[in-house]
């Protein structure tokens, strides 16, 4: 024990003289949260609540093309700017460039004519017997020229599809609108009363959202209680440069032939440097938790709230340090420089992140990534937390994901042990 304890000992004041990596491992990981959870909540401010500019130019004379932009304007996701009717296809780009629009839509000249040919059409056929609307199917009024959508390249396609899918809602409206009008014309020989034009095309049956949890809570989560757990996780892996090059650097100075002249053993040096960088795991986890819960508020960013269950929050962390910690030191015995423990250890970790779902989320990618997924450490660590931040989940939840982790930390150890006897370290 008093080997042990000197051992710790030891390993904390290189730590501390250490103070590069120090700043990598605590004032990183801060800026990168930080960062990392201002672009995704000014994504979600994006969808849900900022307006996207559009530019739109209305070439129709008629009133379908005035409604169609007031349809529009109703949907609440644009910053509607209207363009001159006689700006030309080709210039409407330097007009998004120059007002800075991602979304750009030209409505025909003749799309009144065309949508009120076209209800009354359907109108006509919806009211002759079958017979003879089985004849005349094939006379449909033209369709009018297509709208033009202009979108700016870097627009995924994601959210280009949900910006075509708001457009065409808003052309079903005006087009619902003509084709009752025309019906309730053709039927009473008078035009449709205001109110039951309303009910017709706006009395919706609503849709009332709830977000799943396993607490019960309807507390929907935001931004911060995505990111800040896993790129917690990330910040807590990422120890392996630290981690992994010191242990390079004690067999390169032959740390390892010294200790075996001692009344020691090597195995003491390796859970002594366990004990160290799990507690400076936890203290990272400690630190970017409490500047979610406590600064993003004041910075503009949405407060992290902290799940009821403590005692699981912090066994998680403990879980997730020791395996960051036993694979570093597992990086650090197979790596012959400290270059070569910097680099391996730094892209599989953003490998492991990726097939984690870090950077992307599980159920995204394809089922062949989905089954890889399993053998990356993160991906259990992040399920785990996810459970507690975003579903209000307990400690009884999560047994599994703390399984998991310590089959892989288990596994990592043995791996470990089988390098340093081929080696003859130990």
């Amino acid at each position: 024990m008093h080997t042990l304890k000197a051992s710790i000992i030891k390993d904390l004041k290189i730590l501390v003289r250490d103070r590069m990596g120090l700043l990598m491992m605590f004032f990183m990981p801060v800026l990168l949260v930080i960062v990392i959870t201002s672009v995704q909540n000014s994504t979600f401010e994006l969808v849900n609540n900022n307006k996207i500019t559009l530019l739109a130019c209305n070439r129709d004379s008629g009133p379908e093309g005035t409604r169609l932009i007031s349809a529009i304007e109703k949907i609440g996701m644009f910053r509607l700017l209207l363009l001159d009717t006689s700006i030309r296809d080709n210039e409407i780009s330097v007009r998004m460039h120059a007002k800075d629009a991602l979304v750009a839509v030209v409505i025909p000249d003749d799309f009144s004519a065309s949508i009120q040919q076209r209800a009354s059409d359907i109108a006509s056929r919806a009211l002759s017997d079958p017979d003879s609307a089985s004849k005349e199917k094939n006379r449909y009024a033209r369709q009018p020229d297509s709208l033009l959508m202009f979108y700016h390249p870097v627009m995924q396609p994601s959210f280009r599809q949900s910006i075509k899918g708001a457009l065409h809602s808003a052309v079903q409206v005006i087009q619902g609108e003509a084709i009752a009008k025309s019906l309730y014309s053709a039927v009473n020989s008078k035009a449709i009363p205001p109110e039951l034009e309303k009910d017709i095309l706006f009395g919706q049956i609503p849709i009332t959202e709830i977000p799943v949890s396993r607490s019960g809570s309807r507390v929907v989560p935001n931004a911060s209680q995505h990111n800040v757990p896993a790129w917690t996780i990330f910040a807590m892996f990422f120890v392996v440069v630290s981690l992994g090059s010191s242990v390079v650097r004690e067999k390169i100075s032959g740390s390892f032939i010294r200790l075996k002249t001692l009344p020691s053993s090597y195995l003491n040096a390796l859970v002594s440097k366990q004990v160290v960088y799990i507690m400076v795991t936890f203290l990272q986890a400690a630190v970017i938790f409490a500047v979610g819960n406590l600064l993003f508020p004041h910075i503009g960013l949405p407060v992290l709230h902290l799940p009821k269950d403590i005692p699981g929050l912090i066994l998680i962390t403990l879980a997730c340090g020791w395996c960051a910690a036993s694979y570093a030191i597992c990086v650090g015995v197979f790596s012959e420089t400290p270059e070569q423990a910097n680099g391996f250890g730094a892209i599989s970790i953003v490998i492991l992140a990726a097939l984690g779902g870090l950077l992307v989320p599980s159920f995204a990618m394809p089922a062949n990534m989905q089954q890889l997924l399993r053998v990356s450490p993160l991906h259990w660590g992040l399920e785990a937390y996810y459970a507690l931040f975003l579903e209000g989940g307990k400690l009884k939840d999560v047994l599994t994901n703390i399984l998991s982790l310590a089959i892989i930390t288990i596994g990592i150890q043995l791996l470990t042990l089988y390098g340093l006897k081929k080696k003859n370290l130990i």
